[in-house]
């Protein structure tokens, strides 16, 4: 069975969220949902979650999930609040553990902050399956770009997180803490063995040239036109490449914030003594 897939652009952050549906259940899942944040003001508010929450009452699915393919550095996630409009249970490779080790470090979390992904109602492991109404999921471990992406394959559909883009535009990034060029590479070809077919749904787009947004590809295409792929490069030449191009990237706006989120399942760090959660700067460290 093939799943009912209705997709959501933010512009603001190129990200692009899913509503995966299995049509003769009405049950769904929605995937990395976009919760909207002004940098400037430091406020966050939820127009993008209401317009994909509005379309999944309108078609009358139920939630059963709420996915997300890897912490996001690029925006925050917006699983809480759909939670709470919706239901649906949270989750995430269980790999985040990593992601989260590394990065209490970094902002100093709080003693009380757990690194055990107890933070999601689920954490996937490689291979494991799990159901949408009646459309079976199976969950990759993708890494590379961070150690706990996965990606969610269910009928000829995968949901691949940043390990590839469009075809224009190329691969996922590797200079994160814990990315790893060579994983990345292997992670492609374990997506790119799928049959040609297999529609693959991107996490971001950044229409080079001024084209239009797009977000959906093939494994055919992908293996026919990728930008960083299709001149048959071996792990080693692909590696020396990416490492060579992450160099000269400079970090995501939103990659102080949004890992600060996202690492806690969406949720905000805990409330000072005033009441106010606060975001943490780290200083000369990444």
């Amino acid at each position: 069975m093939n799943p009912e897939i209705i997709s959501f652009f933010d512009e603001t952050t190129k990200s692009v969220s899913y509503i995966l549906g299995d049509p003769a259940t009405k049950r769904c899942a929605v995937i990395d949902c976009v919760l909207d944040f002004d940098a400037k003001a430091a406020r966050t508010s939820t127009a993008s979650a209401d317009t994909l929450i509005a379309r999944v009452r309108e078609e009358g699915y139920e939630v059963e999930w709420i996915l997300e393919t890897h912490v996001h550095a690029d925006h925050l996630s917006a699983a809480p609040y759909v939670k709470s409009q919706l239901g649906g249970k949270t989750a995430i490779g269980e790999n985040v553990a990593k992601v989260q080790k590394t990065f209490a470090e970094v902002f100093n979390a709080e003693p009380e902050f757990a690194t055990d992904g107890s933070q999601f109602d689920r954490l996937f492991t490689d291979g494991e399956r799990f159901a949408i109404g009646e459309l079976e999921v199976e969950v990759l471990h993708t890494p590379g770009h961070t150690p706990a992406c996965i990606t969610y394959l269910v009928g000829d559909a995968a949901f691949v997180g940043d390990t590839l883009f469009m075809p224009d535009y190329g691969t996922a990034r590797c200079d994160f803490p814990d990315g790893d060029s060579r994983q990345l590479y292997r992670s492609m070809q374990r997506i790119l063995s799928l049959p040609d077919e297999t529609r693959l749904f991107h996490c971001h787009d950044y229409a080079p040239g001024g084209r239009e947004y797009l977000w959906e590809s093939t494994v055919g295409q992908q293996k026919r036109e990728n930008v960083h792929l299709s001149d048959g490069k071996d792990e080693a030449a692909y590696a020396e490449f990416r490492d060579g191009r992450d160099a000269t990237l400079s970090m995501p706006a939103l990659i102080l914030p949004a890992v600060q989120v996202n690492m806690r399942a969406g949720a905000f760090p805990p409330p000072e003594g005033n009441g106010v959660s606060y975001l943490k700067l780290p200083l000369n460290h990444l």
